[in-house]
């Protein structure tokens, strides 16, 4: 049988193979089996270890055996042919450990664990160092399909222990894996490290007590190597983004290494704006003051503040990072407490820029920073501070105000939503934020022409635009019902009934008693 498989014409099988691979209808059982009789696995498997010298076979082959084990026929054939996957698994080609790994991640999709399990597989045959090896040293798709294949392993009890041994010196062991590393293979590790603490708060805390997590913070302290830090910082960037993250990171020093890379005036600009764009996102969590005190919070905060002081006059894009971190920071209730509480307060660099014309970036940047500390991220029973914050935000708009030439905050806002569409897009976020409080909306019914501008529905032509818009007219329609000692005004109540009016019109460009109009031309005549 053997030597019948060996003589198969290379040129019929790459035609064979080339034709069932990209075969764009659905593929049934029927089909891989049919196709399986014409070439049994084992011709497959010796073509691609023979190698034989036919352009474009082993890429034919490799797709093929991709489509065959993505069935669940041919999932159901793969414990068979386990030898020849380890065998795939520390091929020469990266193409064959690619479509190895690819065939141990079927098994978890496709394969009928009624007799036997896909973890006990992995097991039995000792592939998860081959999986290590595949991940360290293979090229890109190797090693993101090694991290699929890890990531289901550990689902698994089995897979479980193995990932994360009792014996801190296992080889196996992944602080061990990154130590005897590459900077590319130690990096690639702590990308596995982060993927597997995303797959649950339980695993997430066996990442934690394996002491895993340091892995990435001593990365972080050395600064020398740009392109491994950067790396490592997208990594955090992930980690920011789990749900059951902060739990844990709030127990590590990350929030000091942070503070301090904003603070390094000796490292690229990038490495600080990246860090503070972790913080921001960290920080934007509705839980986060559950587990971090408030000192960890002002550290971080007080490191933002000191380069925004060096940075207003020189790098526009790492200011506009910046501010864009405190914008998340302050889309919670305790982040926007402590950006208008503290000494002083952080949020007046926000509010200066905000309102700066001179540099569009920054000003584009703090306009939406001071929406989200004014709430408009938030529902609308969270968007009010408490007495002091709401003090400080008070002061802080009116003093910028009168040292302008618009003397008012009406004016302020005017002039922003007198801006083009981007600007303005911005301004009607922090009116929808700032109209919840009394001194805000009089403000704006102090002002025909805000009224006139949020009102119209020809003002914005993008979608985005519109919908931004029209949600502002309603905050301040909803504003100026709630309040009865305006609503009782006369004097407003044309103002209440023009809102009213482009809240029930909707956002879309409506057109009040629109008709159609015919169209007239002349003939044309040949």
């Amino acid at each position: 049988m053997e030597e019948e498989y060996s003589v198969t014409d290379p040129i019929q099988l790459l035609e064979a193979a080339s034709e069932f691979a990209h075969d764009p209808g659905f593929l049934s059982d029927a089909s891989t089996q049919e196709f399986l009789f014409r070439f049994p696995l084992p011709v497959i498997i010796n073509a691609l270890q023979t190698k034989a010298d036919v352009l474009g076979l082993e890429n034919a082959l490799v797709a093929c055996l991709e489509r065959i084990f993505g069935t669940k026929y041919g999932a159901s054939l793969i414990p068979q042919y386990m030898p020849f996957v380890v065998v795939g698994l520390g091929a020469d080609s990266q193409k064959v450990r690619y479509v190895a790994c690819k065939t141990v991640s079927c098994l978890w999709e496709y394969f009928d664990e009624t007799n036997i399990s896909a973890a006990r597989l992995v097991v039995e045959y000792d592939v998860y160092p081959l999986l290590l090896k595949c991940l360290i040293d293979g090229d890109e798709q190797v090693a993101t399909a090694s991290t699929d294949v890890i990531r289901k392993f550990v689902g698994s009890p089995e897979g479980l222990g193995m990932v994360f041994p009792a014996n801190v010196n296992e080889a196996t062991h992944l602080r061990n894996v990154a130590a005897r590393c590459s900077s590319l293979g130690r990096v690639r590790v702590l990308a596995l490290i982060v993927k597997l603490f995303s797959i649950s708060s339980s695993v997430a805390s066996v990442v934690y007590n394996s002491n895993l997590l340091s892995l990435l913070e001593a990365e972080l302290r050395n600064v020398n190597d740009t392109l491994v830090t950067l790396s490592v910082l997208e990594l955090f960037y992930e980690l920011a983004e789990i749900q059951h993250s902060t739990e844990f990171l709030s127990r590590t020093t990350l929030f000091q290494i942070l503070a301090s890379l904003i603070s390094n005036g000796s490292i690229g600009s990038i490495l600080r704006a990246r860090a503070m764009t972790i913080i921001g996102r960290l920080l934007s969590k509705e839980d986060v003051f559950m587990f971090i005190d408030e000192s960890s919070v002002n550290t971080v905060i007080s490191a933002i503040v000191g380069r925004l002081g060096l940075l207003e006059s020189e790098d526009a894009d790492e200011f506009e990072c910046t501010v864009e971190a405190l914008g998340e920071i302050g889309m919670t209730i305790q982040g926007a407490t402590v950006l208008l509480s503290n000494t002083p307060p952080t949020a007046r660099h926000v509010v200066d820029a905000a309102f700066d014309q001179h540099g569009r970036g920054k000003q584009l940047a703090a306009l939406h920073a001071l929406g989200n500390i004014a709430g408009e991220p938030r529902s609308e029973s969270n968007r009010i501070l408490n007495v002091n914050a709401e003090e400080s935000l008070r002061f802080l708009i009116y003093e910028t105000a009168s040292k302008s030439s618009k003397f008012a905050p009406s004016g302020l806002l005017l002039s922003v939503l007198q801006q083009e569409s981007e600007i303005r897009l911005a301004g009607y976020r922090l009116i929808t934020g700032l109209v919840a409080r009394p001194w805000c909306l009089m403000e704006i019914c102090s002002r025909q022409e805000i009224i006139n501008i949020v009102t119209d529905p020809f003002t914005e032509t993008t979608k985005i635009g519109m919908e931004v818009r029209h949600n502002c007219c309603q905050a301040i329609s909803k504003a100026l019902l709630s309040s009865p000692k305006l609503t009782s005004d006369h004097a407003l109540a044309g103002i209440a009934a023009k809102l009213d009016e482009a809240v029930r019109r909707g956002p879309y460009l409506a057109r009040k008693n629109s008709k159609a109009q015919p169209a007239v031309m002349t003939a044309e005549r040949f």
